[in-house]
């Protein structure tokens, strides 16, 4: 008995260097979501502008693009987002990629208070209890990471493992936009985007571990062009997102899916889980899918949802 507290005391401890990262990241989630709340602005102008549906369209069109590209709060809010990742990225390089990625939580909720007031909308129960499970789960994963994940290395196997995972991502989101982009609605272009932004998390954190190491080579190289693809496309699917739902559901499902994505990868290709107990991995998977089932109450009971029949 005496043993087993010993190695889950062993395991709970906190690298003090893990708490730099924490408001760092704490920070960037609060810049998220306030790029969030102004690139959907722009996107419904834009909709309104064209006098269209741009999700039944098939999705953003270069004309599109290139309305958006005039759009003051859309660039404001591109501005803002692109501070936030430059934050995160910052927050990778003193904790874990576990412990910074389920952070972006707490943007939630500022998303969600902006959009009510700005919107004029109030939230309805269904929603709040929505945002509840899905900053409540990804809280309780961040807190559980946070005391059993560890930085460790990365090798050039298990960066292999990284790329090949994700071209096969890759290949499925364009395959499955090109063919069914009229059909596809908000929550399955959330999904998308925030699959695809777990491995840009994931990717940033290899080049800097690498980086770190000296071991800046040819696939790490591979890996920045790699990221940068994930980034551009899962860009896309965002903006698509905001034109068939409120910012509120964008967020919710890129601080839970991206998380739950990027702490997969970690626990099972970069073994930052290595030092975790037993217990710990059931409370992982309770609470990714407490986050998991609050994206899908938000997408279908939001009062801004456009839900399908």
């Amino acid at each position: 008995m005496g043993g087993s507290l010993s190695s889950v005391a062993q395991g709970l401890a906190l690298d003090p260097k893990q708490f730099i990262g924490i408001p760092i990241a704490l920070a960037g989630a609060i810049l998220l979501a306030l790029g969030t709340q102004f690139q959907s602005r722009g996107v419904t102008k834009v909709g309104t502008e064209t006098g269209e549906l741009v999700a039944a369209a098939g999705g953003l069109g270069m004309r599109h693009l290139g309305m958006l590209l005039k759009r003051p709060t859309w660039i404001a809010g591109t501005a803002l987002i692109g501070i936030a990742i430059v934050l995160q990225l910052t927050s990778l390089a003193f904790a874990p990629l576990m412990v910074v990625q389920p952070i972006g939580a707490f943007g939630l909720v500022v998303t969600a208070v902006l959009n009510s007031w700005l919107s004029q909308t109030k939230l309805n129960t269904p929603t709040i209890t929505a945002i509840c499970l899905c900053v409540g789960g990804v809280g309780v994963f961040v807190i559980i990471a946070a005391f059993t994940s560890r930085d460790v290395g990365v090798t050039e196997s298990a960066l292999v493992q990284v790329l090949a995972v994700l071209g096969w991502v890759l290949a499925a989101c364009i395959v499955g936009f090109v063919l069914l982009r009229k059909r596809l609605r908000a929550l399955v272009y959330v999904i998308g985007a925030g699959v695809l932004y777990g491995f840009v998390a994931t990717l940033a954190k290899v080049v800097i571990s690498r980086t770190e190491q000296g071991a800046f080579g040819f696939l790490t190289a591979i890996c920045i062009l790699a990221l940068l693809v994930a980034v551009a496309l899962g860009a896309y699917f965002v903006q698509n997102a905001y034109a068939s739902g409120p910012p509120d559901l964008v967020m919710a499902g890129l601080t839970v899916i991206d998380p739950m994505v990027a702490v997969t990868i970690g626990i099972v290709i970069l073994n930052e889980a290595a030092v975790a107990q037993g217990w710990t991995t059931a409370l992982f998977v309770v609470t990714g899918l407490v986050a998991i089932v609050g994206v899908l109450v938000l997408a279908r009971y939001h009062p801004q949802a456009r839900v399908e029949h």
